[in-house]
């Protein structure tokens, strides 16, 4: 069975028991369970593999580890490995298959929801005064057992969680297979099922992968490795992790949320993707209000970020000694912060680097503060590279057609800007529009030759961009107008003759049948 076999069938069983046992909680509210407990299961079948390499010279194996006469000993040694490798510890009897055995032994339903309590809780505290403390820390805090959402009683509560790790437990996620991200993917699948299933709320944190795509490969233009790549909304991490497939290597991964449950679920999105916990580090606040005091002062080599599209903020004058927005001599307004997200990322580029951002239609045009900050990123920095329509309603929760902007600090192309209009290039699904990788294909390719295509994309100089005061709306310079077919006026002239001839006979048909009925003629 090949890898993508493997994994739709996952895929399709996990969604399967997702469907089946929420019964009637939201899928938003179930969502939090059914991820949380893969990761657990993930956690789980990682450390029982590590602390069974560990152990293997003694002949021992991590299930039986805790009936050994040196347990104490053992276990000690294996907890200190494991904190700097995997970056947490669970003890052989917190493992998922012990709780997922405990809780459905003879066949019956057996209490556990107080041990699953402590286990989580204990994942979280063996990190505690290491180095990954942080990138463990709460991170079940939305796995509320108590919930009444999972059943009135604490039986019925039981016997659903009961229900899913039996389930989940007689899934092999194929974790020895260390080429295999087959889990990881299947994990980013559920995010991804859940935000198309829950609307705006669930699609707010999610990015579509066809969107991911195209700005994981605009970034990585040129390029087979990265040092860093940084997404300053990065929601459930899908973007960073995308950006990794299009290259052979990335240093280091950078990312900023506000949401606490959407953060939890980005750090589980980069360990179930076997980026390990030195390699990433995500910031749970506000990005523009309060950025990471470890991110504010280093330089990426790709940005990549789809921030929540005209959200307000509080364009306070305190920000006009922010080193990010000081220079332009204006703050993007109160109602629409898409461009204190540009500037923002714009601050955070490295010379040598590439950002790519989805913003709203609007931000091409819209006058004010907002031109203003336009005219200086074009004028006076000369950032601009590329200006990408998409198609409307490509992404959950919202219909409104976006674009994407590319800057570069330092650009090849300094004389030009490249227009795409991709908008009316997609494929139809139920409600959705979607971009098929010939789409996909077709906008990358544009954007790596850098050409112009007939009512497609046109490479305008900056002399017209200048002509057109920084107008950046893509009608203005790529020309998708159709012209209709000239209409022969005598031809029509001629086919209503003889339409006139036809309804004659037909009258004078039906005229027959009437007289022949008896009855009158209906004209």
């Amino acid at each position: 069975m090949s890898e993508e076999q493997k994994q739709q069938i996952l895929k399709q069983t996990l969604w399967n028991i997702a469907n089946d046992l929420r019964g009637n909680m939201d899928a938003d509210d179930f969502r939090d369970y059914i991820l949380g407990f893969i990761f657990y299961k993930y956690l789980s079948r990682k450390m029982e593999l590590y602390a069974n390499v560990i152990l293997k010279p003694d002949g021992l194996d991590y299930e039986t580890v805790e009936a050994h006469e040196e347990a104490e000993a053992l276990l000690e040694a294996i907890k200190f490995e494991a904190l700097d490798k995997l970056g947490y510890f669970l003890k052989p009897s917190e493992l998922f298959s012990e709780l997922a055995k405990r809780g459905n032994s003879a066949g019956k339903n057996n209490f556990i929801l107080g041990d699953l309590a402590n286990v989580l809780t204990s994942i979280e505290q063996s990190t505690m005064g290491s180095e990954s403390e942080d990138d463990f820390g709460n991170l079940f805090e939305d796995l509320d057992l108590t919930s009444s959402k999972l059943g009135k009683t604490e039986d019925a509560k039981n016997e659903l969680i009961v229900k899913v790790l039996t389930h989940l437990e007689t899934i092999d996620f194929d974790l020895e297979n260390s080429d295999s991200d087959i889990l990881g993917d299947a994990y980013e699948y559920l995010i991804g099922q859940f935000a198309s299933g829950a609307g705006k709320k669930a699609g707010e944190f999610y990015t579509p992968q066809q969107v991911s795509k195209i700005l994981a490969q605009l970034v990585t233009t040129g390029k087979t490795k990265l040092k860093s790549v940084y997404d300053p909304t990065c929601g459930s991490g899908s973007l960073l992790l995308r950006v990794a497939k299009e290259v052979n290597d990335v240093g280091e991964f950078f990312g900023q949320e506000s949401n606490p449950t959407t953060y939890n679920l980005c750090r589980m999105n980069m360990i179930m993707h076997d980026v390990h916990y030195k390699r990433f580090d995500i910031y749970n606040e506000d990005t523009l209000v309060n950025p990471s005091p470890n991110h504010i002062d280093k330089r990426f080599e790709a940005i990549v970020a789809n921030p929540p599209f005209s959200a307000n903020w509080s364009a306070s004058p305190l920000f006009m000694s922010d080193d990010r927005f000081s220079a332009y001599g204006k703050l993007a307004p109160k109602s629409k912060a898409d461009f204190a997200f540009v500037q923002h990322m714009v601050h955070q580029l490295d010379d040598n680097g590439t950002m790519a951002c989805v913003l709203p239609h609007g931000v091409l045009f819209r006058g004010a503060a907002e031109g203003h900050i336009r005219k200086f990123l074009i004028e006076d920095k000369n950032y601009l590279d590329a200006v990408i329509g998409l198609p409307a309603n490509i992404f959950y929760g919202t219909s409104i057609p976006t674009c994407i902007l590319v800057l570069k600090k330092k650009r090849t192309d300094a004389d030009t800007i490249l227009f795409i209009d991709a908008s009316q290039h997609f494929e139809k699904v139920k409600t959705q529009n979607v971009l098929q990788d010939t789409h996909i294909e077709a906008i990358v390719d544009t954007y790596r030759n850098r050409e112009t295509k007939d009512k497609y994309s046109y490479v305008a100089t900056l002399a017209e961009v200048k002509d057109n005061d920084y107008n950046l709306n893509i009608p203005r310079y790529v020309d998708t107008f159709e012209e209709e077919e000239p209409i022969d006026l005598t031809t029509v002239a001629k086919d209503l003759k003889a339409l006139d001839k036809d309804i004659a006979k037909t009258d004078a048909t039906i005229a027959d049948f009437c007289k022949q009925l008896n009855i009158d003629t209906p004209f």
